[in-house]
Protein backbone atom coordinates (compact mmCIF):
# COMPACT_ATOMS: atom_id res chain seq x y z
CA UNK A 1 0.00 0.00 0.00
CA UNK A 2 2.47 2.49 0.81
CA UNK A 3 4.29 1.71 -2.40
CA UNK A 4 1.27 2.78 -4.61
CA UNK A 5 0.87 5.48 -2.40
CA UNK A 6 4.55 6.85 -3.17
CA UNK A 7 3.56 6.14 -7.68
CA UNK A 8 0.70 7.64 -7.18
CA UNK A 9 2.53 10.76 -5.29
CA UNK A 10 5.17 10.67 -7.91
CA UNK A 11 3.08 10.85 -10.42
CA UNK A 12 1.00 13.85 -9.43
CA UNK A 13 4.09 15.64 -8.42
CA UNK A 14 5.82 14.73 -12.28
CA UNK A 15 2.60 15.82 -14.13
CA UNK A 16 2.19 19.22 -12.42
CA UNK A 17 5.83 19.50 -13.04
CA UNK A 18 5.69 18.86 -16.95
CA UNK A 19 2.64 21.07 -16.94
CA UNK A 20 3.70 23.65 -15.32
CA UNK A 21 6.64 23.75 -17.14
CA UNK A 22 4.90 23.57 -20.84
CA UNK A 23 2.78 26.38 -19.40
CA UNK A 24 5.07 28.24 -18.99
CA UNK A 25 7.53 27.54 -21.86
CA UNK A 26 3.83 28.61 -24.04
CA UNK A 27 3.43 31.69 -21.77
CA UNK A 28 6.59 33.24 -21.36
CA UNK A 29 9.10 31.20 -23.42
CA UNK A 30 12.85 31.12 -22.63
CA UNK A 31 16.15 32.78 -23.62
CA UNK A 32 16.28 30.13 -26.56
CA UNK A 33 12.57 31.28 -28.07
CA UNK A 34 12.36 34.92 -27.11
CA UNK A 35 14.11 37.91 -26.72
CA UNK A 36 13.53 40.40 -23.98
CA UNK A 37 14.06 44.20 -23.54
CA UNK A 38 12.94 45.85 -20.49
CA UNK A 39 9.33 45.45 -20.74
CA UNK A 40 9.01 43.85 -24.78
CA UNK A 41 9.29 40.58 -25.13
CA UNK A 42 9.28 39.18 -28.61
CA UNK A 43 9.35 35.80 -29.80
CA UNK A 44 12.12 35.22 -32.19
CA UNK A 45 10.78 32.45 -34.54
CA UNK A 46 7.07 33.75 -34.62
CA UNK A 47 5.53 33.01 -37.88
CA UNK A 48 8.51 30.67 -39.05
CA UNK A 49 7.53 27.26 -40.31
CA UNK A 50 10.59 26.17 -38.91
CA UNK A 51 9.45 27.17 -35.64
CA UNK A 52 10.49 25.34 -32.28
CA UNK A 53 7.10 23.40 -30.92
CA UNK A 54 6.77 25.98 -28.29
CA UNK A 55 6.78 28.79 -30.54
CA UNK A 56 3.98 27.20 -32.55
CA UNK A 57 1.93 26.38 -29.32
CA UNK A 58 2.56 30.12 -28.55
CA UNK A 59 0.98 31.61 -31.43
CA UNK A 60 -1.68 28.89 -31.75
CA UNK A 61 -3.08 29.61 -27.83
CA UNK A 62 -2.60 33.90 -29.24
CA UNK A 63 -4.84 33.22 -32.05
CA UNK A 64 -2.25 35.41 -33.90
CA UNK A 65 -0.78 34.87 -37.76
CA UNK A 66 1.69 36.75 -38.01
CA UNK A 67 4.23 37.54 -40.34
CA UNK A 68 7.77 35.61 -40.41
CA UNK A 69 10.47 37.01 -38.00
CA UNK A 70 12.22 37.93 -41.23
CA UNK A 71 9.37 40.27 -43.03
CA UNK A 72 8.24 41.50 -39.21
CA UNK A 73 8.28 41.52 -36.23
CA UNK A 74 6.14 41.36 -32.90
CA UNK A 75 6.98 42.72 -29.22
CA UNK A 76 4.25 42.44 -26.28
CA UNK A 77 4.77 44.37 -23.05
CA UNK A 78 2.54 43.40 -20.16
CA UNK A 79 4.19 45.39 -17.27
CA UNK A 80 5.78 49.13 -17.26
CA UNK A 81 9.61 49.85 -17.61
CA UNK A 82 9.83 49.28 -13.85
CA UNK A 83 8.29 45.73 -13.95
CA UNK A 84 4.71 46.87 -12.36
CA UNK A 85 1.77 45.15 -14.49
CA UNK A 86 0.12 47.38 -16.87
CA UNK A 87 -3.78 48.55 -15.43
CA UNK A 88 -6.15 50.80 -16.97
CA UNK A 89 -6.33 52.88 -13.68
CA UNK A 90 -3.29 54.06 -14.32
CA UNK A 91 -1.79 56.76 -16.47
CA UNK A 92 1.58 55.97 -18.45
CA UNK A 93 3.50 57.78 -20.66
CA UNK A 94 5.69 55.61 -23.63
CA UNK A 95 8.43 57.49 -24.85
CA UNK A 96 10.00 55.95 -28.56
CA UNK A 97 13.12 57.24 -30.90
CA UNK A 98 12.78 56.64 -34.70
CA UNK A 99 12.62 52.30 -35.24
CA UNK A 100 15.13 51.34 -38.48
CA UNK A 101 11.82 50.21 -40.33
CA UNK A 102 9.71 50.62 -42.92
CA UNK A 103 6.39 51.16 -40.90
CA UNK A 104 5.76 50.79 -37.22
CA UNK A 105 2.43 50.07 -35.29
CA UNK A 106 1.25 50.17 -31.58
CA UNK A 107 -1.87 49.00 -29.72
CA UNK A 108 -3.28 48.45 -26.76
CA UNK A 109 -5.74 45.43 -25.63
CA UNK A 110 -7.13 44.21 -22.57
CA UNK A 111 -5.66 40.62 -21.03
CA UNK A 112 -7.75 38.61 -23.05
CA UNK A 113 -6.51 40.19 -26.18
CA UNK A 114 -9.26 42.43 -27.60
CA UNK A 115 -9.73 46.10 -28.34
CA UNK A 116 -10.81 48.35 -25.24
CA UNK A 117 -13.81 49.87 -26.41
CA UNK A 118 -14.12 53.82 -26.28
CA UNK A 119 -15.79 56.77 -27.25
CA UNK A 120 -13.05 58.28 -29.72
CA UNK A 121 -12.42 54.95 -31.61
CA UNK A 122 -8.76 55.32 -31.12
CA UNK A 123 -6.71 51.82 -30.59
CA UNK A 124 -3.24 52.37 -31.85
CA UNK A 125 -0.54 54.82 -33.38
CA UNK A 126 1.72 53.66 -35.86
CA UNK A 127 4.93 55.54 -37.66
CA UNK A 128 2.59 57.29 -40.15
CA UNK A 129 -0.05 59.42 -38.13
CA UNK A 130 2.00 59.65 -34.29
CA UNK A 131 3.37 63.16 -33.99
CA UNK A 132 6.58 63.27 -33.36
CA UNK A 133 9.04 65.68 -31.83
CA UNK A 134 11.98 67.09 -34.27
CA UNK A 135 14.33 64.50 -33.39
CA UNK A 136 11.66 62.02 -34.40
CA UNK A 137 11.01 60.89 -30.90
CA UNK A 138 7.48 59.98 -30.34
CA UNK A 139 4.89 59.79 -27.32
CA UNK A 140 2.04 57.96 -26.64
CA UNK A 141 0.05 58.65 -23.30
CA UNK A 142 -2.62 55.55 -22.07
CA UNK A 143 -5.26 56.99 -19.27
CA UNK A 144 -8.44 57.07 -19.25
CA UNK A 145 -8.99 60.75 -19.67
CA UNK A 146 -7.67 62.10 -22.89
CA UNK A 147 -4.45 63.77 -22.77
CA UNK A 148 -1.95 65.82 -25.53
CA UNK A 149 0.28 64.53 -28.25
CA UNK A 150 -0.45 61.07 -29.32
CA UNK A 151 -3.18 59.54 -26.71
CA UNK A 152 -4.43 55.81 -26.33
CA UNK A 153 -7.87 55.72 -23.85
CA UNK A 154 -7.66 52.45 -21.40
CA UNK A 155 -11.02 52.52 -21.02
CA UNK A 156 -13.74 52.60 -18.01
CA UNK A 157 -13.45 49.01 -16.59
CA UNK A 158 -10.91 48.03 -14.31
CA UNK A 159 -8.42 45.77 -16.18
CA UNK A 160 -4.97 44.61 -16.99
CA UNK A 161 -3.47 45.94 -20.19
CA UNK A 162 -1.06 44.41 -22.81
CA UNK A 163 0.82 46.46 -25.20
CA UNK A 164 1.37 45.31 -28.88
CA UNK A 165 3.97 46.76 -30.89
CA UNK A 166 4.21 45.46 -34.52
CA UNK A 167 7.46 45.78 -36.75
CA UNK A 168 7.23 45.09 -40.32
CA UNK A 169 10.40 45.54 -42.77
CA UNK A 170 13.48 46.03 -40.30
CA UNK A 171 16.01 47.28 -42.13
CA UNK A 172 18.46 45.44 -40.57
CA UNK A 173 19.20 41.09 -39.91
CA UNK A 174 20.86 39.02 -38.45
CA UNK A 175 22.79 36.03 -40.35
CA UNK A 176 19.61 33.85 -40.20
CA UNK A 177 17.35 36.70 -41.96
CA UNK A 178 15.58 37.51 -38.51
CA UNK A 179 14.68 41.44 -38.52
CA UNK A 180 16.82 43.24 -36.05
CA UNK A 181 15.35 45.83 -33.49
CA UNK A 182 18.21 47.87 -31.78
CA UNK A 183 17.13 47.54 -27.95
CA UNK A 184 17.74 51.00 -27.74
CA UNK A 185 14.76 51.67 -30.21
CA UNK A 186 12.07 49.58 -28.31
CA UNK A 187 9.99 52.54 -26.00
CA UNK A 188 10.07 52.85 -22.44
CA UNK A 189 7.06 52.94 -20.69
CA UNK A 190 6.58 55.25 -17.36
CA UNK A 191 3.90 54.89 -15.31
CA UNK A 192 2.94 58.84 -14.01
CA UNK A 193 0.38 58.50 -11.67
CA UNK A 194 -2.53 56.08 -10.86
CA UNK A 195 -6.39 56.93 -9.68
Amino acid sequence: MRSLAYFIGTFVVALLLGIGSAWHMIESGSLLTTTKVGPWAGWTAEGNPSADLYTKAHLARSGRLPLTSTIARYFVARTDSNGRQLVSHCTYSIHGFPINARWWSLALYDDQGSLIANASDRYAFNSEEALRHADGSFRVNLSRNARPENWLPTGVRDQSLVLMLRIYGPRETDSAGIGLVANDRLPKIERLSCE
